[in-house]
């Protein structure tokens, strides 16, 4: 039974990879040179070991309640750039190196005259990851990125925002690997959201946890 749990999930996880794969195809993604068949390690790691687990810990009839990552969003503000575009293109730059994938400029919603920001103005960058790009950043972030923070002692535990989802912010990008010292512009911090299908924030905590993500005791 478990085995035909574990051939199920990864059914529906390649399913919705092939999706993911085609949505990110349409909007221009980077393409990564990967060997064929190459399964990210997280996401093995989520097959084989944190799916089974927590379908027992929480009871699930099936396997495809078990909550899953579904996709990273990794953003920078850059309220500079209304003086100088120069640092947008460099936050465009950062995340494109430490995420894999192309970065998109983001606009104000709305003007905000105390801070002199009009309605259209691009002051920000985002990049939305899913599939193996996610399953990479995830890995990247968890086990080299945050263990190279200052003083680190785990990340805030209580940052989930009551649907399952999880976000934390970094005050300096220079903690990637990816990211050249000596070559950056300026020293930006960015906000990191991954999104989950839990249905409370618990399911959603039990399965970062159980992925690596190092909470704060």
């Amino acid at each position: 039974m478990a085995e035909l749990n574990l051939k199920a999930a990864e059914a529906a996880e390649k399913k919705r990879a092939k999706a993911a794969a085609a949505a990110e195809k349409k909007a221009g993604g980077v393409s990564a040179a990967l060997p064929k068949g190459y399964v990210p390690r997280m996401k093995k790691l989520y097959l084989e070991t944190v799916s089974p687990e927590l379908k027992k810990e929480f009871s699930y009839a099936s396997v495809m309640q078990v909550p899953r990552i579904v996709k990273v969003i990794v953003s920078m503000g850059v309220g500079e750039a209304k003086e100088n575009k120069k640092i947008l293109d460099a936050a465009v730059e950062d995340l494109a190196h430490i995420t894999g994938q192309h970065a998109v400029k983001t606009k104000a919603k709305k003007s905000i005259a105390t801070f002199k920001i009009r309605q259209g103005q691009e002051i920000g960058a985002k990049v939305t990851l899913r599939g193996i790009y996610m399953w990479e950043f995830l890995d990247r972030f968890m086990n080299v990125a945050l263990p190279r923070v200052k003083d680190f002692r785990g990340v805030n535990a209580n940052a989930f925002d009551g649907h399952g989802n999880y976000s934390v912010g970094l005050t300096e990008q220079i903690i990637f690997p990816e990211i050249d010292f000596d070559k950056i512009e300026k020293i930006m911090g960015l906000n990191i959201a991954i999104c989950t299908t839990a249905r409370t924030d618990k399911e959603a905590k039990s399965l970062l946890a159980k992925m690596g993500m190092p909470f704060r005791k």
